[in-house]
């Protein structure tokens, strides 16, 4: 919501300039378009409760009132079939996402078992309970027969296990150094070693050592270049491994088969507690083999396995991890128990006061 009011209050001073009358108008008189899924994750607040969440959101801004709500009811993710058997069943399953989406599944009637607040039940079609629950299973259930396809595009497009890949491996190292300390460069050498520098792990920032291969898939950690289609999040694959970058090919989105040479740069994490600022040169990749529900917004994938040996925590998380599916057959969920027994019971996190401020 800051960066919402920010944009309204620069467009202002804008137009007081162009055309005084338009000042007082939302954003100056200019038609803006924001993009958003309210039912998704809402905006990261480190360390915030739900009291904290809930407000940050665009719907408690003061403009949100002057806003024309357009909504999209297809669903554009899920394949298209003529089929009548194949047309019910990605009904069935679109109507089940949206009432995870909004809440409103309810525990099984006439049911002995006490469920908890916010704990649904998935149906045996996406979970099986009688199976024993481990990575192993799910990995050979996600990426079924992976020598015979680590090479081909499509299936590398999903996440895969980089040790089930043949090939010569290939150690990138990082040059960390550290700026903005206050004392001088021989306090600074003593107190942040490089062997220090090298062991710190932050978000958003790739490992001091980055193992690759040919075949492995990868995901850009930063904007490039976007005409090229070069943005954070992008997957590739590797095609070569040289002495100073890597090649890859771009097996996502509109620039899918394109081939771009990836070198390293000085990295900087935006957001740390660090008392200086880390500088990491390395090349901006991380191995996309598994991903968190977060980091998975956006993406379109033939099969999701999703392992949740802890139930979702904050509100969307649950519905997001189940719409990046493009068929119902691809959805499979390993869920653990809290006595680590495999059970089919989760929780959907659902903050339902978000859509006070939207059409039903």
């Amino acid at each position: 919501m800051y960066a919402f009011e920010c944009l309204d209050c620069s467009l202002r001073d804008i137009m007081k300039v162009v055309d005084p009358k338009k000042y007082n108008m939302p954003f100056g008189g200019i038609t803006v378009v924001l993009g958003g899924d309210f039912r998704q994750i809402l905006p990261v607040i480190n360390s915030g409760s739900r009291d904290d969440v809930v407000p940050a959101t665009i719907t408690r801004s003061r403009q949100w009132l002057t806003a024309k709500i357009m909504i999209l009811y297809r669903n554009t993710r899920l394949n298209q079939s003529v089929i009548p058997e194949e047309v019910l069943s990605l009904k069935l399953f679109a109507e089940w996402v949206l009432r995870i989406r909004n809440g409103v599944i309810e525990a099984p009637k006439g049911s002995s078992f006490d469920y908890g607040e916010d704990e649904i039940v998935i149906p045996p079609d996406f979970c099986d309970s009688e199976i024993k629950n481990s990575i192993k299973n799910m990995i050979e259930w996600t990426y079924p027969n992976p020598l015979s396809h680590y090479r081909t595009s499509n299936w590398s497009s999903q996440l895969f296990i980089v040790q089930s890949i043949p090939g010569e491996d290939f150690t990138y190292y990082s040059v960390d150094r550290a700026e903005e300390f206050g004392g001088t460069p021989s306090e600074l050498s003593f107190a942040f070693p490089p062997e220090y520098l090298n062991s710190v792990n932050l978000p958003g920032l790739p490992p001091h050592e980055l193992k690759l291969k040919v075949g492995v898939c990868v995901m850009l950690m930063r904007n490039l270049n976007q005409i090229l289609g070069l943005c954070n999040d992008t997957r590739m694959m590797i095609t070569r491994c040289l002495s100073h970058g890597v090649e890859c090919e771009v097996i996502c989105g509109a620039f899918i088969g394109m081939k771009h040479f990836i070198p390293r740069k000085e990295l900087c994490p935006t957001d740390t507690k660090l008392p200086f600022k880390l500088i990491r040169k390395q090349m901006p990749l991380q191995l996309c083999y598994s991903m968190t529900i977060n980091k998975s917004h956006g993406q379109s994938l033939e099969r999701v396995g999703l392992y949740l040996p802890n139930s979702v925590f904050t509100h969307g998380q649950f519905y997001v991890a189940v719409s990046r599916v493009t068929s119902p057959s691809g959805l499979k969920v390993f869920i653990d128990s809290r006595s680590g027994e495999s059970t089919n019971v989760t929780r959907n996190v659902v903050y339902k006061e978000v859509f006070y401020n939207l059409p039903q």
